[in-house]
């Protein structure tokens, strides 16, 4: 078995938030229209572990989730660029880790979610998951 790779997908909390989720229990991780991000949802295998984030409101790592079915053509739309991958939920982080403690974090200075602010899936490695994860404790 592979090692899990670690991601990060973001939903403003209007949208469809961490409670909403935690709630349903599974999704499937639909409306990624842009290239960068609909190829990382490609990259995810089952059993990778991802922080849930809530953009615009909050700005803020909330919890944990895992994939649970590698992706698979978006079923809101016909065209077959699109995939989503199905999330449960794992676990919320006892404290969330907000944006400005993520910027202030020298461990953490070359995360996507500094570098590539807009991009809604990304991908971290062991030691920037492992880190927020930490903050969020």
């Amino acid at each position: 078995m592979k090692n899990p790779l670690f991601w990060l997908v973001k939903s403003e909390p209007v949208k469809y938030s961490w409670e909403k989720f935690n709630s349903d229990g599974r999704t499937f991780w639909d409306g990624v229209r842009n290239y960068q991000a609909r190829n990382n949802l490609r990259e995810m295998k089952e059993g990778d572990l991802v922080l849930f984030y809530h953009s615009n409101e909050g700005k803020a790592v909330v919890g944990i989730a895992k994939v649970v079915k590698e992706f698979y053509q978006d079923p809101t739309t016909s065209d077959p660029n699109w995939v989503v991958v199905d999330l449960s939920p794992v676990q919320s982080l006892a404290k969330p880790v907000t944006l400005e403690e993520i910027k202030a974090d020298e461990r953490l200075k070359d995360v996507g979610l500094v570098r590539q602010g807009r991009l809604s899936v990304m991908g971290l490695k062991r030691e920037e998951f492992d880190r927020i994860v930490e903050l969020g404790s």
